[in-house]
């Protein structure tokens, strides 16, 4: 029941008291961004979303507007001359995710999934296929965000994936969203 209908209520919830309480934040570090580096302040990607089906998640802008397309930071030769000043403080502190609560209005994300995957990365998705994984609206975090992040191998990933597909529901989404926050603190497992 709570992921059939409570679960997206609860998201849609949360995800327009975000955006009525943090629009001051959205609006100055897309100004920041903008005044930092030559380029638009948001940054569109192609992603893969609930059963397979493509959306365009939304981040603020952390590269250079010439870094090659489509790549995962982590498989970029040097990345960190593509990041931009105001781009490590957002990655630092995760809020170059902010943009994706519009994702998650319109619903194409949810607070709490597997991070959805490029559009790409045909290991992650057929990894993901074997255990039932791309059913679920991906997230803003999730499992493996919380059991890693950017430094755990694709089979750990999908192994945590799997497991929150096994265990959804509202005390697991709970324990998630305070775990991630204590990850965001201390920024514990990002890359770049």
């Amino acid at each position: 029941m709570y992921l059939r209908y409570g679960k997206r209520m609860i998201d849609f919830t949360l995800a327009l008291l975000a955006v009525l309480c943090l629009w001051w934040l959205i609006f100055g570090l897309a100004l920041a961004v903008r005044l930092t580096s030559p380029g638009p302040a948001f940054f569109k990607q192609r992603r893969i979303g609930q059963n397979k089906k493509e959306f365009a998640i939304l981040k603020f802008r952390t590269m250079r507007v010439d870094t090659p397309p489509d790549l995962p930071t982590h498989l970029l030769t040097n990345p960190e001359q593509y990041i931009t000043g105001i781009g490590k403080f957002l990655r630092r502190t995760s809020l170059d995710e902010l943009p994706q609560i519009f994702n998650i209005l319109v619903g194409d994300m949810a607070l709490i999934g597997p991070r959805p995957a490029l559009w790409n990365q045909a290991d992650l998705i057929a990894g993901r296929d074997l255990f039932q994984v791309n059913r679920l609206r991906p997230g803003l975090t999730g499992w493996a965000q919380i059991n890693g992040r950017d430094e755990i191998p694709l089979v750990k990933k999908i192994r945590l994936d799997a497991e929150y597909a096994k265990k959804a529901g509202l005390a697991f989404d709970i324990k998630i969203f305070f775990l991630t926050i204590g990850k965001v603190l201390t920024g514990e497992g990002i890359a770049g």
